[in-house]
């Protein structure tokens, strides 16, 4: 039995919870266009007759800005130690860029194989001017592999598990067939609205807004939910309800669906937003927002 950890790293939207959610065959990471999605590092189980691979995505790592960046790439440089191989994703449709540099300069001293995953392949047109990219990234480093994908296409991904399999040790599954993931169902809930707020609202709400499932109540049939939506500023409350409560609707119509598909049972959701008081005190809300460990 082929197990161990590997993990996902990379730039802001370049597709690594796409790629977790196509191993796995399920939603487990929310993706969106607005950078900063991830915020937690997630484990998510893949098993196979003859491996399980935990494969872990990180927050994208970027030039931070303000004190969440900052936070978000920590996360993201201490959950590259102690795994089996590191995969490196690129969006190969954007070119190798000064941010996979800085990357590439961040984990090429780590002593495990690095993949380099150039994903987004299913963009290119013109297969020639994919070639032509592929071979401007080959001098960069000695990738241990270097596969072209597409995370949302789930192309070439029976490649990726197969090369995986060369790189991992003999040994005992870590966890159950049964366990999918390292975090809660509450969590995964609460991560539903989150993307659905990002989702909806754009660049209109900052990385600050966060979710938290207040109550779960579940029967054979039913899941009844409620949804507590936090942001920094009044103004901010008010684009997520919309007029008349119709943004929010939405955002709850939405997100009902996914866990409705998630959890194969009826759900009823209910959502309500409220304005985090005294969320200048940084330490405070980072650690509310569960970013910051209490014995940092």
């Amino acid at each position: 039995m082929k197990c161990g950890f590997v993990s996902l790293v990379g730039r802001p939207n370049v597709g690594k919870s796409t790629l977790l959610n196509s191993l796995l065959g399920m939603k487990l990471a929310i993706t969106s266009n607005v950078s900063g999605t991830t915020r937690n590092v997630i484990q998510g189980i893949y098993n196979d007759d003859d491996s399980q691979i935990v494969f872990i995505d990180t927050p994208g790592i970027h030039k931070p800005n303000h004190k969440l960046g900052s936070l978000l790439n920590k996360k993201a440089y201490n959950n590259i130690e102690n795994v089996d191989v590191i995969l490196f994703l690129v969006d190969i449709y954007k070119g190798f860029g000064r941010g996979d540099q800085f990357i590439l300069e961040k984990i090429k001293n780590h002593d495990v194989p690095i993949f380099l995953l150039l994903n987004k392949v299913d963009q290119f047109k013109d297969k020639r001017v994919l070639l032509e990219k592929i071979n401007q990234v080959r001098e960069k480093y000695d990738f241990a592999e270097i596969i072209p994908i597409s995370a949302k296409k789930k192309s070439n991904l029976n490649t990726l598990i197969s090369c995986l399999k060369k790189y991992l040790s003999d040994m005992d599954r870590i966890y159950s067939d049964e366990e999918l993931t390292n975090v809660s169902t509450r969590f995964i809930m609460a991560e539903f609205v989150r993307e659905k707020v990002l989702e909806l609202t754009r660049q209109e709400i900052p990385h600050s807004v966060t979710c938290y499932v207040e109550n779960y109540e579940e029967d054979e049939k039913v899941v009844h939910i409620q949804v507590l939506i936090v942001v920094d500023r009044e103004n901010i409350k008010k684009i997520i309800i919309g007029k008349d409560g119709a943004m929010l609707k939405e955002i709850g119509s939405r997100a009902r669906y996914d866990m409705e598909d998630f959890l194969g049972k009826k759900v009823y959701l209910e959502t309500y937003v409220k304005t985090l008081k005294n969320w200048r005190d940084e330490e405070k809300y980072f650690l509310e927002l569960g970013l910051k460990d209490e014995e940092e």
